[in-house]
């Protein structure tokens, strides 16, 4: 019978730690990251009540044409969304202009086709309150995306005093 060799005995339990180390951490990324995607919620939530508020007033009272309230609205509601995802929800102390400007890229593409699909939709017949709820849905899943790996994605949780 062969003895047990203290050296890969002391190698098993040193990858077993190893191991249950690594599960830990990836629970508390797991954690993190579901904690982020709820905050963007959040903070996503509020600027949808911004975005539909301000295009309500702009669209029913001023009377403004409907694209001229969709990006008026639009507009507002990337600033609050931004300034408070940048601070609370990704806490980057990443240069904030080379990040809007970044943020102004994505609004470059999705801004033009989802006005476009607000007019064609819009144009055929659908509520312009539903047209506008499916495409702040559309937003919201895509723009978490682009912020958490484009434009944060590097500097997630670099504003330590946004931690306390």
């Amino acid at each position: 019978m062969q003895q047990p060799d203290i050296k890969s005995f002391a190698i098993t339990l040193k990858t077993k730690e190893s191991f249950c180390k690594g599960m830990k951490s990836m629970e508390n990324t797991k954690r993190k990251e579901l904690i982020r995607g709820i905050k963007f919620l959040f903070f996503s939530i509020s600027a949808g009540v911004i975005q539909m508020g301000s295009f309500a007033l702009l669209n029913e009272v001023l009377h403004l044409p409907y694209w001229c309230s969709y990006l008026i609205a639009l507009v507002l509601s990337v600033v609050w969304n931004f300034t408070f995802n940048r601070k609370f929800t990704f806490k980057s102390a990443a240069n904030v202009p080379v990040a809007m400007l970044k943020v102004l890229a994505y609004y470059a593409v999705f801004t033009p086709a989802s006005t476009l699909l607000e007019h064609f939709l819009t144009g055929i017949g659908w509520n312009e309150y539903l047209v506008t709820a499916i495409n702040m849905v559309i937003n919201f899943v895509t723009e978490f995306l682009y912020q958490r790996f484009f434009v944060f994605g590097k500097s997630i949780d670099t504003n330590k005093k946004e931690d306390k």
